[in-house]
């Protein structure tokens, strides 16, 4: 009976120790559960120097495995791999850069940040890591990045995979065409309530996020704002005004094309685009999944990316 009470005292202070950490110290806490995800990812955070920058990364797999470099997203970064970390290192050298504008990396406003200056930088990051060709793959801007890269650099490419990308205009208008077109940047967070709507934007059944997580993501958002806002409107002006549709035949790379069906950001109709414009392009398209299937489907994405990789 002692015992018993031992252990609930002690489950008690543990409790109440969390409700604490969250309530005062909610940065320690997010942090502590991000690295419990690159933990079960088996990733480890890295630095390299390119250039006058220092990248981040994140990296897992076998130190001799193909390289497969995965590149996020408008307002994300490396972590956004985590969750899909776990499917893929049992094979592959996964390496998840923080690209510039971005998480850890520089975030200096005044300099470029278009699709094409971004692409030249991943070659640079990887003759820095002295890889000479890899499997590449990008979600969302990081598949813009992905498809510039293959276009501009294809003897580096083994294969690509794109995960919702942007970069080419489809049949139908997205509900993001159409606030940026009335001059809206719909991926703008306003307060930490406002957190809920973008999550609900980007994702078709977005995860709960508390309360104090919010603030720190509309925290992290605030202090960025004007280069984030900067680096938004040449995406759109690389994506919409200049989009690559009639380039996608000089696509050499074996490519898959992964979308979510519900994706708002990005229709899905631009799936038959670029599975018509890419030599031998293959496509797959998750029900019940919007604009980031690697997160909302990460078992399922994974092992049709998987089985694409096999055969590359």
């Amino acid at each position: 009976m002692q015992t018993l009470q031992i252990i609930l005292t002690i489950v008690g202070i543990l409790v109440l120790s969390l409700i604490a950490i969250y309530a005062f110290f909610p940065r320690s806490l997010f942090g502590f559960l991000r690295n419990a995800l690159r933990r079960k990812g088996k990733l480890t955070e890295k630095s390299i120097k390119v250039g006058d920058m220092d990248w981040p990364y994140l990296e897992g797999g076998p130190a001799r495995g193909e390289p497969l470099v995965l590149l996020h997203g408008f307002g994300g970064d490396k972590d956004n791999w985590a969750m899909y970390a776990p499917e893929m290192v049992g094979k592959y050298r996964l390496i998840a850069p923080d690209l510039p504008g971005f998480g850890d990396n520089i975030r200096d406003i005044g300099r470029d940040y278009d699709m094409a200056t971004q692409a030249a930088r991943v070659r640079d990051f990887l003759d820095a890591m002295g890889i000479e060709k890899c499997h590449i793959g990008g979600n969302s801007m990081g598949g813009f990045v992905a498809l510039r890269f293959a276009l501009d650099y294809p003897e580096r490419l083994l294969s690509m995979t794109l995960f919702n990308n942007a970069g080419v205009v489809g049949a139908n208008e997205s509900e993001l065409q159409k606030e940026a077109q009335a001059g809206k940047n719909p991926l703008e967070i306003h307060s930490a309530d406002d957190v809920k709507r973008m999550l609900a934007f980007v994702a078709h059944r977005p995860m709960k996020v508390p309360g104090q997580f919010r603030k720190i993501f509309y925290e992290d958002f605030a202090a960025h704002r004007e280069l984030l806002d900067k680096i938004f409107w040449n995406l759109v002006e690389d994506g919409t005004v200049k989009p690559l549709n009639d380039q996608l035949d000089q696509v050499k790379a074996p490519t898959l094309i992964i979308w979510g069906r519900h994706d708002q950001l990005i229709d899905v109709s631009c799936v038959k685009v670029l599975e018509d414009g890419i030599p031998n392009a293959e496509s797959v398209i998750f029900e019940d999944a919007g604009h980031v299937p690697m997160i909302e489907k990460p078992k399922e994405t994974a092992a049709r990316h998987l089985e694409f990789l096999a055969k590359h």
